[in-house]
């Protein structure tokens, strides 16, 4: 074996096991997607949603009183719950935000996100004005300590057994299906 031979029998085998690591990574992956996993944005038309964090909320601590203004307490049974979002419009025009949220169980029991009064809520129906996103930069929800627009929904104690939960999206394309990490 000559030594170009010698040098070229590495290289080559460097450059197949990179192409089959390219392939590899690329498997499954599909950027016009419309079922992620939270964390995961999704593009609906112009917009570009992530439910970046979801979690029940503590009518008790500080931090989620704040969430919660406005909200009657939760009645026996029930919790409220809590998804935040981080929306993107790269269009050059305003677009507008679905008027409504859906959270499905595994049994299939639908949950509206409920109205909100709080600095952090999510504006449903309202727009997101071209080239921007919501949470508007320097509002209180982009300045808090998730960094996100607020969608809240009441759901049973039963839902946190009947998982995953997924979380419903309506837009052009969609509706988009998050799975929520609970």
């Amino acid at each position: 074996m000559t030594r170009r031979q010698r040098t070229a029998y590495p290289l080559l085998a460097a450059l197949v096991l990179l192409a089959a690591l390219l392939g590899a990574s690329a498997c499954g992956y599909s950027s016009d997607s419309t079922e992620v996993v939270e964390g995961e944005p999704v593009e609906l038309g112009e917009l570009h949603y992530n439910a970046v964090f979801s979690r029940f909320l503590n009518p008790n601590d500080n931090e989620d009183s704040a969430y919660l203004v406005g909200q009657p307490q939760a009645p026996p049974g029930s919790s409220y719950f809590g998804v935040f979002f981080e929306i993107e419009n790269e269009s050059d025009s305003p677009q507008t935000l679905p008027d409504s949220l859906t959270i499905i169980d595994s049994e299939h029991e639908k949950f509206e996100v409920v109205p909100s009064e709080s600095l952090y809520a999510l504006p449903l129906g309202g727009e997101v004005e071209a080239e921007e996103q919501i949470p508007v930069l320097d509002s209180t929800a982009q300045q808090g300590p998730i960094e996100g627009s607020l969608a809240i929904f009441l759901l049973p104690d039963s839902a946190s057994e009947n998982r995953p939960l997924t979380l419903e999206i309506p837009g052009p394309g969609g509706p988009a299906e998050v799975t929520l990490d609970l």
